[in-house]
């Protein structure tokens, strides 16, 4: 007899990636693949959507092959703040942009003149000002800078929901790549923002549906239900919301370590947008408040300059363990990045950087549970596997529970859960999270 499973399409920036979840969420099969990049019409490299397409439809045509398997549902995750634009016929018409293009200066000071300012705006629209990252900027420069590519738009769809169009040929907007920062959504109305309308961007937008929708569609005499999409850290939350009840924050670890409060609904304020705070909205529709920061980075480029001055290989940090009378010795200032010398050992180093790091991640933490506390943080990614880091942060937050937690590809998981309803006959296992709790050691 084969087995039931889910497919899912989870779509990263670099690594493109197919999977075969069964009904207790395991991972049955997984496939990943990396698409060279090409270059839009300015020689900026971007995605090839065209050979992303065909990745896509070739890979589920071998999955559909499998006797094993019987595929019930399908559904994609993928990153934000890319759309892919088609014509009426479903074709793309423009470059598939990547959101790290630089956004010219003139036109983006045109935009917020225009619509009130940065301040204001950023708040209502709960992000900060980020260039082509704000993915509805990409419309309005499509506009203003290549107008004959706009007037042949039929429907501008964010990635995760084009992936799901080549499926159901049904064009719809998701409302988690729609409020994440892409500027176009209003997140004090609860609707897009007036602007989307004026500029006629509105109209290039696909009819929003709720992410938990499938479609049925008949594929090759195989029956099955297909999502919409869904974002990727959007996406990656659910196995939490769905696992734990009680108010938490997930710390999602990685070049930017993003701390989620899905518990925290507040608008935000221009104080917490300047420190870099915006809003991603869950699957159902509710706003979480967020805060960055670009630990993950840091760390990366500093082990490797204690790497090179102790002469030790670059992943010499992951033997380092948790020494309290070293901790207890150093200042709690700051890592002396410039001055590595000055330390003794490279556990010394190490630790002193660690603490820089853990105190930068207290203070980011703090602006999203100012006024609505939670009870425990879930760290899952690469910090989550580093006793220092762990540690320290709960030392440094005695009053919160810190668990490192981990959940086997928490944004394919969470695209499956999602549409649970459409394809699972049993119950979400409340067991599914790793854990282990650090406020106890």
């Amino acid at each position: 007899m084969s087995t039931p499973v889910i497919a899912i399409f989870d779509i990263g920036k670099t690594n493109k990636k197919v999977f075969l979840v069964n009904e207790d969420y395991q991972i049955c099969f997984e496939k990943s693949v990396q698409l060279p990049e090409i270059t839009d019409e300015d020689g900026f490299p971007c995605e090839d959507v065209q050979a992303l397409t065909e990745w896509v439809k070739e890979s589920f045509q071998e999955l559909l092959l499998w006797q094993e398997f019987d595929i019930q549902a399908l559904n994609i995750s993928a990153h934000g703040a890319s759309f892919v634009h088609v014509d009426a016929a479903g074709n793309p018409v423009a470059p598939l942009y990547n959101y790290l293009k630089t956004y010219p200066e003139n036109l983006k000071n045109l935009f917020y003149k225009t619509y009130g300012g940065e301040t204001q705006f950023a708040r209502i629209t709960a992000s900060p000002v980020l260039g082509n990252l704000n993915s509805g900027m990409q419309l309005y420069w499509l506009k203003h800078h290549r107008p004959e590519a706009f007037s042949k738009i039929k429907y501008s769809l964010h990635l995760p929901e084009y992936i799901s169009y080549l499926f159901t040929h049904i064009p719809v907007s998701g409302i988690t790549s729609i409020g994440c920062h892409t500027n176009l959504w209003n997140f004090t109305t609860n609707q897009y923002h007036d602007w989307v309308a004026k500029e006629g961007i509105l109209a290039k937008l696909a009819p929003l549906h709720s992410s938990s929708e499938t479609t049925r569609i008949d594929i090759h005499e195989h029956s099955m239900n297909v999502g919409i999409g869904l974002h990727d850290s959007s996406a990656a939350l659910i196995p939490y919301l769905a696992c734990f009840h009680n108010p938490f924050i997930l710390l999602s670890t990685g070049t930017w370590c993003i701390a989620l409060h899905p518990f925290n609904h507040s608008i935000l304020t221009e104080e917490e947008l300047k420190q870099d705070c915006l809003c991603y909205l869950t699957y159902e529709g509710k706003a979480v408040k967020a805060s960055r920061l670009f630990a993950g980075y840091k760390h990366e480029q500093e082990t490797k300059r204690i790497a090179e001055h102790f002469h030790v290989s670059d992943d010499f940090y992951k033997h380092i363990r948790y020494q309290p009378d070293l901790v207890n010795t150093l200042s709690p200032t700051s890592f002396q990045s410039d001055s590595i010398s000055t330390y003794q050992s490279v556990d010394e180093a190490y630790t002193h950087l660690m603490m820089q790091l853990v105190k930068q991640q207290e203070t980011s933490l703090h602006l999203i549970l100012k006024n609505c506390v939670a009870s425990r943080i879930f760290v899952d990614g690469g910090f989550s596997q580093n006793e220092l880091f762990m540690k320290l942060l709960a030392n440094a937050l005695p009053n919160l529970k810190i668990f490192a937690a981990s959940v086997a590809q928490a944004t394919a998981m969470g695209a499956a859960m999602a549409i649970h309803k459409q394809w699972n006959r049993k119950p979400i296992n409340p067991n599914l999270i790793q854990q282990i709790n650090y406020s106890e050691q």
